[in-house]
């Protein structure tokens, strides 16, 4: 196994059980204790972690952006869930802009009963997932790519989103805050993502419980400029009132 391919796998972990021990990882790993101590140690490099006793524990920073293919691993149960919540939403030919988060890439992968839809999106593992589709018009953004996200990113892809008017945007984010809004921890992707809601008639955010009461570093939104929040639980009653006061629809499993 590369170097690599063992820290993400320990960044999974940490994403998982919020800390990992050396000696445990060296005997699953079959590598001395030095090698894991440097695999922590690029990884509190990063931002990723926090070294402690005999180990380390997960960096709750906001905004620290994991790596895509970390994110994507993450609480699987929970997106599917709010996949099949979106899946309702959508008729046959429908217009949709989706960004880059791991969360839509699960939305798109719960459509694929869907005939004849616009997707519009800057993820390039969206394109690469319904490369396969054959009645849907797919449409990249362009832009420039983001190290680690799967992303196209920037100016051009801005004017690509705003050129376009479509049924519905699709967007996660990294927190979302009764008073900041919704926000996330990358300026380039947080612009992008508010122009695909200004391009769109239907506004929608699809976020797992663990966002809610947090805040990132960047404004996409406040909560009353989004038609619908879907998420994978049923939020405090706190967020309901908020929700409800802001005219936003709230849509979570029954």
């Amino acid at each position: 196994m590369l170097a690599i391919e063992r820290r993400n796998e320990i960044l999974e972990k940490l994403q998982a059980e919020r800390r990992v021990v050396v000696s445990e990882l060296s005997q699953f790993y079959k590598v001395s204790e030095e090698t894991i101590r440097r695999d922590l140690e690029k990884l509190v490099n990063d931002g990723y972690a926090i070294k402690s006793y005999g180990g380390a524990v997960i960096n709750e920073n906001t905004n620290i952006d994991l790596p895509f293919k970390v994110r994507k691993n993450h609480n699987v149960i929970g997106k599917q869930r709010i996949a099949g919540l979106f899946n309702r939403m959508v008729k046959d030919g429908d217009s949709i802009m989706l960004d880059a988060s791991s969360t839509a890439v699960y939305v798109v992968k719960a459509l694929k009963d869907k005939k004849n839809l616009t997707v519009i999106t800057n993820s390039v593992e969206i394109i690469i997932e319904l490369l396969d589709v054959p009645d849907w018009k797919i449409l990249s953004t362009g832009g420039v790519s983001r190290e680690g996200s799967f992303a196209l990113v920037g100016p051009q892809t801005d004017r690509m989103l705003r050129s376009y008017h479509v049924d519905k945007a699709v967007i996660s984010c990294k927190g979302i805050d009764l008073q900041a809004g919704i926000t996330d921890s990358d300026e380039l992707h947080a612009d992008n993502k508010r122009t695909m809601l200004e391009s769109a008639r239907e506004k929608i955010l699809v976020v797992d419980g663990s966002k809610f009461g947090k805040v990132a570093f960047n404004t996409i939104a406040g909560l009353g400029e989004i038609t619908s929040v879907v998420t994978d639980e049923k939020p405090d009653e706190q967020w309901l009132q908020a929700m409800e006061a802001a005219g936003t629809e709230c849509i979570y499993p029954e």
